[in-house]
């Protein structure tokens, strides 16, 4: 190991070089995602619903009110309470706040090397020398104005609670934290497992906590959507591009192999869903499970090293990572190399250094392999106290409830637009297109900007003749709608304010409106008279249902656990065109097009 002052000047180099690269970066750019958490901190300060923080569109609107152009963002995943430590934030404006918000991470990161070196027994000058040498997630942490530091130093001080068997204080600030991200509950089966029940007490009281303060700000209805339409979606892996390598879970890495998605993954290993759904229960089902019976069978009495050994697996079972998350690892590293030999202390090291740096090729999901890997290296030591009948007992649990919980997930997904539709207008990674609108002159739509062309903000989209073109303004372009002429009215949102605009396609002309769309564009029935189209709120889902008007016979046209929404007809009566975020992120639709020789089947 390296002499206390080598540590102490490579930390005083890094440091350097971190606040005139990554700090400064941060400190003078806007970027995502600090706007995301900001905003929503904006949205709480003047009452607005919760429900309404997880529509793409509505947030891009408040992001523009909050005073930040450009840029596309979302509330999607967080629990309703994420954005809380912002709320004291929204009296300053957009850069200021990230400006204060980042002086913080730094006083938090200090605070972090402290704890840990009074958990781990390792001299502070080491700790900071390995937090340096995951530079890239402390760099991109800075940049973005990320909660990954902010959450490191909770789950530091949990420890730190816990090692000073303040098990009541450990477990209320665990369920707090959960509050907030979701990273720290499977904390409640690590407090089990130790049978520290005042731990598992204090958890609770702490979850219930958050959970009375979500109902006082938002009340229980909005924090029931969540629970019932936004979590399950998340824990499913369901945000942004859940089949994007960049994001190297183990949920996006068996998506991206065995589920198809024409937009986003149109050639997957196989397209076996069944096995998907099967596969990513019985991981994430088995890392917990066998993690919480190893720590339990061992009963260990020093808990730095079953700490960190579940804190991997926080990591592990997380269903949205980025670079900036795998400075959470620090904690458990730092605790690992407590007595470990020069050799296991350079592998965690080098484990450490990889995993916060840009492994490549990423479509082999090299940080997935690598902390599965440290995963079994560490856990191997526990299973040994394992009795046999209590793993064969447990795997078989865990394959039963995959299978039945397969099944589950098959009998929804046979219901989704996917499984009897095309999808209408594709375009390869495309994550948002919605709000159709059917003209004489094609399809027009609500669609996300290609960033690979500088285009942060939502443009309107138009599908004719085989042609997909794209009309950007010195804006977002929201919510088009056609009139019974043919035009396309839609919201342009810029300068902190919406202005109502009218685009006539045949001439190409673009004039302001003083008003609002009439609520009559876009009727959903049908222009023949004949059929109705219904949205139906079940309570995980939004689905759409047809009905014929003379029988008033229903018939459901698209479902799932996911959402179906904005139907419109094509001018002939022949076809319904609908959004749908289903085998997608939630919030982040496809389009589809169900025809006559559908709509007319009973």
């Amino acid at each position: 190991m390296f002499a206390p002052w080598a540590a102490r000047a490579f930390t005083l180099l890094a440091l350097l070089v971190f606040l005139s690269t990554a700090f400064r970066a941060g400190w003078t750019r806007l970027n995502t995602d600090f706007p995301n958490y900001y905003t929503a901190a904006v949205a709480v300060r003047h009452g607005e619903p919760l429900r309404r923080f997880y529509d793409w569109t509505w947030f891009a609107r408040q992001m523009n009110y909050a005073g930040i152009e450009n840029q596309l963002g979302a509330y999607t995943p967080q629990t309703p309470l994420t954005m809380l430590p912002m709320v004291g934030l929204t009296g300053l404006a957009p850069l200021q706040a990230k400006r204060v918000w980042l002086v913080i991470n730094l006083i938090l990161l200090a605070g972090v090397v402290g704890l840990l070196a009074r958990t781990s027994g390792i001299r502070g000058e080491y700790i900071a020398a390995l937090l340096f040498c995951g530079y890239r997630s402390l760099d991109s942490n800075f940049l973005f104005g990320q909660y990954y530091v902010f959450l490191l130093f909770l789950i530091a001080l949990i420890f730190y609670c816990i090692q000073q068997r303040r098990d009541t204080a450990g477990g209320f600030l665990s369920g707090v934290t959960f509050g907030l991200k979701l990273y720290t509950g499977p904390l409640l089966l690590y407090f089990a497992a130790k049978r520290r029940w005042g731990c598992v007490l204090g958890m609770l009281t702490g979850t219930a906590g958050m959970g009375a303060v979500a109902i006082a700000i938002f009340g229980w209805s909005d924090v029931a959507y969540y629970l019932t339409h936004v979590l399950p979606r998340t824990l499913e892996g369901g945000s942004i591009d859940p089949y994007n390598p960049g994001v190297p879970t183990i949920s996006t890495l068996l998506r991206k192999l065995l589920m198809r998605e024409p937009g986003l993954n149109p050639h997957p290993q196989f397209d076996a869903p069944w096995l998907f759904f099967f596969a990513r229960t019985a991981v994430q089902l088995g890392l917990v499970v066998f993690a919480t019976l190893g720590i339990a069978a061992k009963n260990d009495l020093d808990s730095r090293r079953d700490f960190a050994w579940f804190a991997i697996t926080l990591v592990m079972l997380s269903t949205s990572t980025a670079s900036y998350t795998y400075i959470l690892l620090l904690a458990p590293i730092a605790l690992l190399l407590r007595n470990a030999s020069r050799w296991k202390a350079m592998c965690l090291v080098v484990s450490y250094i990889l995993l916060n740096s840009s492994l490549q090729p990423v479509w082999i999901f090299p940080k997935v392999w690598l902390l599965l890997l440290l995963f079994c290296v560490v856990g191997a030591e526990y299973w040994r106290f394992v009795r046999v009948s209590w793993g064969i007992a447990a795997a078989i649990s865990i394959m039963l409830v995959s299978l039945a919980d397969a099944q589950i997930h098959m009998r929804s997904y046979l219901r989704e637009p996917g499984r009897r539709y095309s999808p209408l207008a594709v375009e390869p990674g495309a994550l948002f297109a919605g709000y159709p609108a059917v003209t004489r002159e094609g399809l027009f739509y609500q669609a996300m900007g290609d960033y690979r062309q500088g285009i942060n903000r939502y443009v309107i989209r138009w599908l004719h003749d085989g042609q997909n073109g794209a009309f950007v303004f010195p804006g977002n372009a929201l919510n088009p709608s056609a009139d019974a002429d043919g035009a396309i009215h839609f919201e342009l949102v810029t300068g902190r304010r919406s202005t109502f605009l009218r685009f006539d396609p045949s001439s190409g002309a673009t004039v302001a409106e003083p008003a609002p769309i009439p609520e009559s564009f876009g009727s959903r029935i049908s222009p023949d008279g004949k059929w109705a189209v219904l949205n139906v709120s079940t309570a995980t889902s939004e689905e759409l249902w047809l009905k014929n008007l003379a029988s008033g016979a229903t018939e459901q046209l698209a479902g799932g656990n996911c959402n179906n929404s904005s139907p419109v007809w094509e001018l002939d009566s022949s076809a319904v065109v609908f959004a749908s975020d289903c085998g997608r992120a939630f919030g982040l639709p496809a389009l589809y097009r169900a025809p006559q020789r559908i709509l007319t089947s009973y």
